[in-house]
């Protein structure tokens, strides 16, 4: 075993992730407001904020797809090490974690009409993250939020579908943002 894959967790377990749980459950909750946060140092290509989302989601029983962008040893080894989380493909994937062109997204499940919570979560890695761009709307938004997104036609699309569809998570350097698939982009 590298020694590499034993560094860059939480030091404080419990503190840093209530910590983590707290801002991920505050974006998913104000779709469009962009958090900081810190505790993780993952192995590149990962982001701090995408590191800090798998510490704090992701379990043993909490399968993880890894886009071609993201598919490296040392992200495989970092992550079954600190989370326990297995790999699997697409259309078994509760997490997916990838750049937004390496993801496949109709391969992802959308949940089904008894279950809807059995949609997966995409954590989309982004070279930017900031409050300019698509305007949303819908719950936890008072009014309206802008967020930079990587197209419009897909988020709106997803939205349609509700109850069912993706939720997203982007993230970039120490931030991250959500949207839901309850929230309308226009």
């Amino acid at each position: 075993m590298q020694t590499h894959i034993l560094e860059g967790g939480f030091a404080d377990k419990s503190i840093d992730a209530a910590h983590a749980f707290r801002a991920v459950m505050t974006a998913m909750a104000r779709p469009g407001e962009i958090l900081d946060v810190t505790g993780a140092q993952p192995p590149a290509p990962l982001s701090v904020a995408a590191g800090v989302v798998l510490l704090t989601l992701c379990d043993p029983e909490t399968p993880v797809y890894l886009a071609t962008s993201h598919d490296t040893e040392v992200v495989r080894e970092w992550v079954t090490f600190h989370t326990g989380a297995p790999f699997a493909a697409a259309q078994d994937a509760v997490f997916a974690l990838g750049t937004w062109s390496t993801l496949p997204l109709p391969e992802f499940s959308r949940g089904t009409a008894e279950y809807p919570d059995r949609s997966a979560t995409l954590i989309v890695e982004t070279d930017e993250l900031n409050n300019k761009g698509a305007v949303l709307r819908g719950p936890g938004i008072e009014d309206q939020a802008e967020l930079s997104l990587p197209e419009t036609q897909t988020f709106q699309d997803n939205a349609r579908l509700f109850p069912l569809g993706l939720d997203f998570i982007f993230t970039s350097g120490a931030r991250l943002a959500s949207l839901p698939r309850s929230t309308k982009v226009y």
